[in-house]
C-alpha cells in the first residue's frame, strides 16, 4: 500500500469525497476569473466575472446610513460602549432586537401582506448554513428532496453533502418557459417512490436562480395541496425575495400559507438571508422561518455551529430598523436591477441573442441555442469553453443548473460597474460579428482548416442583424479578443 493510499484511509469518507461540487463548469468558471481577472487597466484581457450572483448596485446607499449613523457600530468612538456586552458570550437565540429587525424586514419585502414571529427566526452563517440546516432537520442519510430544474448548482452542496440527502431534479421545458407542473412534479415523485427513495420533501427557489422569474400564486397553492397530500415538507428558498424589478409582483409561500386554511402549516419552511436583498453576502445572514415549532428547536441548537456574530447581528438590527432607510433602499435598488438588466438584454437583443423573460433576481436566462449544431451537452460544453477561453467572459452553462436543454446560459448583471457591462457587451458584439463572418465562408473552408470548436457551433441571423453588429458605432473601443486562451478549464 503506497504513502498516499494509506494517507486517503486515514482521512473520512467525506474528506475523500467530492460532494462539494467544485468540478463542476459553475465552479471552474470562477477558477478561470480568479486565474485571469478583469481589471480596466492592469488586465484589460481578463476574464470578466458574469458568474457570481452579487447585488453591488446600492452599495452607496449603506455606505451614506453607516457614516449617518456611527452608533452602529462598536469599532467607532458613538458605538464602543456596547463593545462588553456584544463582546461576551451570547446563546444562539440571537439578540432580540436582530430577530425583531429580521421578521420586520421579511414582512415588509413581502408588501406587508404577511407578519413573522420573532420566536420562530432562527439565525444561521449565510444561506448555504440555513439550507444545510434545515435539511439536517427535515430528513436523514438516503432521502431525498424533489427541486425544479434548472436549480442553483450548488443546492447539491448545500442541502446534500454533509447530510447524505439526494436532490431530485423536477423536469421544467423551455415550450413553457420553464414552470413547473404537478404532472412533471407528480412523474418525479412517483419516479422516486419506484427507485425506494424516501421523498421527505419539495424544495423550490422563488424567485427562481438561475430563471429570475417568480411562481404566481395559483402554482404556489397547487404545490401547497401536493405536499399536503403526500405528507410531505416544502422548503421554500426566497433569499431573492427584494430583488423583483418589474411586474409581476413576488408572492411568498406565507401568503399562501395564511390563506389556506387546509395548509398543514408544519410542513411549511422558509429560508430568507441578507446576501442578495441588501447587497451583503459577506455578512454572513442566513435565515430560516419555520411554522413547525419542533424545527425550530432543532434548527436553533443547530445553529450553535454558524452563528451570526453579535457586531453583526447589532448592525444589521440597526440598519433593519431604520424604516425610512430600508423603504428608500429597496425603491432605488429595484430601479437600479431594472435599469441593468435591461442595459444587457437589449444590447444582447441588437445581436440576435434573446433571454427568457424575467423580472428578478441578479441575473437572467441567455437563449444560445441558435449557436449550437446540434442540441448536446458535448456542444453546449464546447460553445462555453469558447466564452470562457477565447471571448473571456465567465458565464455559467445550463448543464450545471441540471438544466434539460442544451444553450442555455445564465448571466448576472449586478456584479459590476457600467463600463464593464460595455466592454463585455462589445466582446459579444465581435464575438458574433467572427461568427456571422466565419459562417458566410464556410462553404470555401475545408472542414479539417476549421477551429475545433467550430465544428459544435451554427449561427443563423438575418443580414439585418448583422449590419447591426458589424456598425462601427456599436463597438466599444476596449473589447479585446484574445485569439489564444489564457486560462484551461476542467469539464
Amino acid at each position: 500500500m503506497g504513502f498516499a493510499e494509506n494517507n486517503q484511509n486515514l482521512l473520512s469518507k467525506i474528506a475523500n469525497s467530492n460532494g462539494h461540487g467544485e468540478d463542476s463548469p459553475y465552479f471552474d468558471g470562477w477558477k478561470a476569473y480568479d486565474n485571469d481577472p478583469f481589471h480596466p487597466t492592469d488586465n484589460p484581457n481578463g476574464v470578466i466575472q458574469m458568474g457570481l450572483a452579487e447585488n453591488q448596485l446600492s452599495f452607496d446607499l449603506v455606505v451614506n446610513w453607516i457614516k449617518r449613523h456611527p452608533k452602529s457600530s462598536i469599532c467607532t468612538n458613538q458605538g464602543v460602549n456596547d463593545f462588553m456586552e456584544l463582546a461576551l458570550f451570547q446563546d444562539y437565540h440571537g439578540l432580540s432586537t436582530f430577530r425583531e429587525a429580521i421578521a420586520k424586514f421579511m414582512g415588509k419585502i413581502r408588501g406587508g401582506k404577511v407578519t413573522f414571529d420573532p420566536d420562530h427566526v432562527v439565525m444561521s452563517g449565510g444561506a448555504t448554513g440555513a439550507a444545510e440546516t434545515i435539511s439536517f432537520c427535515l430528513a436523514d442519510d438516503g432521502d431525498a428532496f424533489l427541486v425544479p430544474a434548472p436549480y442553483y448548482p450548488a443546492f447539491s452542496r448545500d442541502f446534500g453533502w454533509r447530510t447524505g440527502v439526494k436532490l431530485i431534479p423536477i423536469a421544467c421545458e423551455s415550450s413553457n418557459n420553464f414552470r413547473i407542473t404537478i404532472t412533471a412534479l407528480e412523474a418525479a415523485y412517483q419516479k422516486a417512490q419506484e427507485a425506494n427513495i424516501r421523498v421527505k420533501g419539495l424544495l423550490i427557489n422563488n424567485p427562481s436562480n438561475p430563471l429570475g422569474t417568480v411562481l404566481d400564486k395559483d402554482t404556489l397553492r397547487s404545490l401547497v395541496n401536493f405536499i399536503n397530500e403526500k405528507n410531505i415538507h416544502l422548503i421554500c428558498d426566497e433569499i431573492y425575495a427584494a430583488t423583483v424589478f418589474e411586474k409581476p409582483d413576488f408572492v411568498s409561500i406565507s401568503e399562501v400559507v395564511e390563506e389556506t386554511k387546509e395548509c398543514n402549516r408544519d410542513l411549511i419552511h422558509v429560508l430568507s438571508s441578507l446576501s442578495k436583498d441588501m447587497g451583503l453576502p459577506g455578512f454572513r445572514v442566513g435565515i430560516i422561518y419555520s411554522y413547525n415549532k419542533r424545527v425550530v428547536n432543532c434548527a436553533r441548537k443547530m445553529s450553535s455551529f454558524g452563528l451570526v456574530s453579535t457586531q453583526t447581528q447589532h448592525f444589521v438590527a440597526s440598519l433593519l430598523s431604520d424604516d425610512e432607510f430600508v423603504d428608500r433602499f429597496l425603491s432605488e435598488s429595484s430601479k437600479r436591477l431594472a435599469k441593468r438588466h435591461n442595459m444587457l438584454t437589449q444590447g444582447l437583443k441588437e445581436v440576435g441573442i434573446g433571454s427568457l423573460k424575467s423580472n428578478a433576481g441578479l441575473f437572467f436566462w441567455m437563449d444560445l441555442r441558435s449557436l449550437l449544431k446540434e442540441p448536446t451537452l458535448e456542444a453546449e460544453m464546447s460553445l462555453w469553453r469558447v466564452i470562457i477561453n477565447d471571448v473571456k467572459l465567465n458565464v455559467s452553462p445550463g448543464s450545471s443548473f441540471q438544466c434539460s436543454e442544451a444553450g442555455w446560459f445564465r448571466v448576472c448583471f449586478a456584479n459590476m460597474d457600467d463600463e464593464t457591462v460595455e466592454i463585455a457587451l462589445g466582446r459579444i458584439r465581435k464575438f458574433v460579428a467572427l461568427q456571422v463572418k466565419d459562417n458566410s465562408s464556410s462553404e470555401s473552408v475545408p472542414l479539417a482548416k476549421k477551429p475545433r470548436w467550430m465544428n459544435n457551433l451554427r449561427v443563423s441571423f438575418s443580414r439585418r442583424c448583422e449590419e447591426i453588429i458589424m456598425t462601427p458605432r456599436m463597438m466599444s473601443p476596449h473589447s479585446p479578443m484574445p485569439h489564444s486562451p489564457l486560462v484551461r478549464t476542467i469539464t
